[in-house]
């Protein structure tokens, strides 16, 4: 286990913490607090230790692609895009500061915002005891995410003058070797996670390495191309392996079934026949659907089709299980010892195909009940949990779309691979 800000003195001392207030902004307003909410334990212990000082760093969006396609957008439009426009456009879409504002509120205290994570020493030795500062935007600084060492050393160093202790508890951006994320340890000399990377690696690593057995995988989404490093991953410790959503038309392509006109990876074909022989090699269940809910376009006013077997017709497209396929996944998941979820097994967004993933939630959340361990991560999952008001019957809800996918794929996350451990 890592070692966290629990385990550390920090009276007295300087504090520089990376956050995950990558939130979503809509003309300079916060739309949904929850990593800010995330952080706040973390956050608010340490202004409680009596630190000399906390400042504050994260990215918000990617400036950089975002004026792109904003270019891009004004382009198409036959409109031009000057560089007032690019500075408007970055002020009311990337900074820090509304964000500043708004922790300012939540913790019932001043935050003083700088206006760049470059040159700030003074004024963090300025600040009163127990101040918070909030750093601009991190990836305002190409050297953040650069690929030349030198070049994230540079800001790295800079970052480190601002604090004795390093703690990092951003756990959505821990798969990113960045200079705030990663390299910034390099020059630190304690460096400690916080309660919420504390939580993920608490909840995320068993299921990778030894799970209550037996286990169940619900792995969905729309391609396998982008799930195959985590089925192979879990296959490992899985008594089960449900396969849903768009990719697992591929999986029925590949056991010879007529898939209609449902997404389908024909490059992925071999791949999906190897981990299907893999998975009868470990005595791993795998699970695909029996029937379907299937529809003549991929539209969310597509009236939903019945299809009473595994085999759908060429004038339809997959877009839900069916009610058999539903029994199935009943019977493993409500017997799991320790259940991860990661992607729908349906068109969830649209409310004619959202029963499936609505059922499975309700389904994990009854085990849970019933004392199985349940990880649910990634963003869609994440946010069907929340659409069904389920997120607080599972025993963790990850924070980190990437990076929990990532965790899940067995990979070593640079932002967790820096900090010491017990």
């Amino acid at each position: 286990m890592i070692k966290t800000v629990k385990d550390i003195a920090l009276a007295g001392k300087r504090i520089i913490m990376r956050v995950d207030f990558n939130v979503p902004m809509k003309d300079g307003v916060v739309q949904d607090d929850t990593r800010i909410q995330a952080a706040l334990p973390t956050i608010k212990y340490i202004l409680e230790q009596n630190p000399r000082s906390l400042v504050l760093m994260s990215h918000l969006g990617d400036p950089s692609k975002d004026v792109k396609k904003a270019k891009e957008k004004a382009e198409k439009a036959g409109k031009s895009f000057t560089a007032a426009d690019e500075e408007a456009f970055i002020n009311g879409k990337n900074r820090m500061k509304p964000v500043s504002e708004y922790l300012a509120k939540l913790l019932g205290k001043p935050v003083v915002f700088a206006e760049s994570c470059y040159g700030q020493k003074a004024a963090v030795d300025a600040l009163p005891e127990g101040g918070i500062m909030m750093l601009e935007n991190t990836r305002f600084h190409k050297e953040e995410t650069s690929k030349d060492m030198a070049e994230q050393e540079k800001l790295a160093k800079e970052l480190a003058l601002y604090g004795d202790v390093y703690v990092n508890d951003a756990f959505g951006t821990a798969h990113r070797a960045h200079a705030s994320t990663a390299t910034i340890a390099k020059f630190m000399d304690v460096k400690v996670g916080g309660f919420l990377m504390e939580k993920e690696v608490k909840y995320l690593e068993p299921m990778v390495t030894n799970p209550p057995k037996p286990m169940v995988a619900i792995i969905g989404g729309a391609k396998v191309s982008s799930k195959i490093a985590v089925l192979e991953s879990l296959l490992k410790n899985a008594s089960a392996l449900i396969i849903g959503g768009g990719m697992a038309y591929t999986f029925l392509k590949a056991q010879g079934h007529t898939i209609g006109k449902s997404l389908v990876e024909d490059d992925f074909i071999n791949t999906a026949k190897d981990l299907l022989t893999a998975a009868k090699g470990k005595n791993v269940n795998i699970i695909l659907p029996v029937d379907h809910v299937g529809a003549a376009e991929f539209a969310a006013d597509a009236a939903p089709v019945a299809v009473d077997g595994v085999d759908i017709p060429d004038n339809l497209m997959g877009m839900d299980v069916g009610p058999k396929t539903l029994a199935l996944y009943k019977d493993a998941i409500l017997n799991a010892k320790s259940i991860v979820w990661n992607g729908p097994v349906g068109v969830f967004e649209f409310e004619a195909f959202a029963k499936g993933t609505g059922e499975v939630a309700h389904l994990v959340a009854e085990a849970t009940e019933k004392g199985a361990m349940s990880v649910v991560g990634g963003g869609d999952s994440v946010a069907a949990v929340n659409k069904f008001n389920l997120a607080s019957k599972m025993s963790h809800v990850s924070t980190g779309g990437g990076a929990s996918l990532e965790f899940l794929e067995g990979k070593t996350l640079p932002g967790i691979a820096v900090l010491e451990t017990k």
